[in-house]
């Protein structure tokens, strides 16, 4: 199979030669300890050498303080932002605003002025290979409202304050789906799947409840999905943490993979994931990158994968459970995961 071929046959639960895997988009402080192990000059070679089948592109955004769309609000009520010191737990721009209809003093900036259609179509062009091409737009709606308020006046506002929240993160939904449109519109058929999310999980729970993030955020979320799916892509959606309640929710609103399994994560065990909801929706992720990917032997990472196999002979690409490889990631490790991956190669049944 075509590394094309093996991601929509993996993501959509059927036979393969070997489930896809992904190598996921490693932190730049990691790239020289990977490109020496890997004998590798660039990212393409990397990917190359370790059998990747996925090519994350991210949407290319460029404002006058940021080079991230998922950087493109500055909500930041004492100074400005800062692109590695973004922080949800410092005071936000809307923190002693409750009318919503104040919510259009905010200097909102409108994504068509910060796109190129051009670089659009040329990072996306740029994909070498047989690459399942990714296109990595975030979009995560929520975590900006908690930015926009500060965290804890956010989750304190969906109760005190439900027209304000709303107001804001339907504004901030707006500009996703603008962003996206442009996205979408000038590289149409050329994107396979894009990754969108927002992280509702702890290590044990959910941050907060099902029936809220059902009321403020899921209306976005929907509407971000469809709009993906009406350009015929497949949806990925990220969440870290705890997220076993909200699976059959993203499943419903026609989410194509979950990411990124995070695997220590309470109920977010592979066997049990198998159990739950093999046959009604994929995954993507699953190799611990908290302990087994930082702490343990090779050996032990081959094994995992080789049982993650045996859980999911198909509906799961393989790929650490957090898409940022970490300089604490020995390349051996990462080295080991793809060897597992290609291990036993016949083709299988779902």
């Amino acid at each position: 199979m075509t590394k094309k071929e093996r991601f929509f046959a993996t993501i959509e639960r059927r036979p393969v030669d070997r489930p896809a895997a992904w190598l996921g988009i490693p932190a730049t402080t990691a790239l020289p300890r990977l490109f020496a192990h890997f004998h590798a000059t660039d990212l393409a070679g990397l990917k190359l050498a370790v059998g990747d089948d996925v090519w994350p592109v991210e949407l290319p955004y460029h404002s006058t303080f940021s080079d991230a769309i998922y950087m493109a609000f500055d909500f930041a009520k004492q100074g400005h932002i800062v692109n590695e010191e973004r922080t949800l737990n410092s005071p936000g721009w809307f923190e002693d605003i409750t009318d919503p209809a104040r919510v259009a003093d905010f200097n909102w900036p409108d994504p068509v002025a910060h796109i190129s259609v051009e670089e659009c179509q040329a990072v996306v062009a740029a994909v070498p290979g047989d690459y399942a091409v990714l296109g990595v737009v975030w979009s995560a709606h929520f975590q900006d409202a908690c930015a926009a308020f500060g965290m804890e006046t956010a989750l304190m506002n969906m109760i005190a304050e439900p027209a304000m929240f709303r107001a804001v993160i339907d504004r901030i939904t707006e500009f996703y789906l603008k962003a996206n449109g442009v996205f979408y519109e000038s590289t149409r058929g050329k994107l396979d799947a894009v990754l969108i999310g927002n992280d509702f999980g702890s290590q044990s729970g959910l941050i907060l409840s099902r029936e809220l993030i059902r009321e403020f955020v899921f209306p976005g979320t929907r509407a971000l999905i469809n709009q993906a799916k009406d350009y015929g892509l497949k949806v990925i959606h990220h969440s870290c943490g705890a997220i076993h309640d909200l699976i059959p929710d993203f499943a419903a609103m026609g989410v194509d993979a979950i990411h990124p399994i995070q695997a220590l994560a309470v109920g977010m065990d592979a066997e049990g994931l198998a159990r739950d909801f093999r046959g009604t929706v994929s995954f993507c992720g699953g190799v611990d990158a908290q302990n087994l990917l930082v702490q343990d032997t090779p050996e032990a990472v081959r094994r995992r994968v080789l049982e993650l196999k045996k859980l999911f002979p198909t509906g799961l690409i393989i790929s650490p459970s957090h898409e940022a490889i970490l300089p604490d990631i020995a390349p051996e490790n990462i080295s080991a995961l793809f060897a597992g991956v290609r291990e036993e190669a016949e083709p299988t049944r779902p």
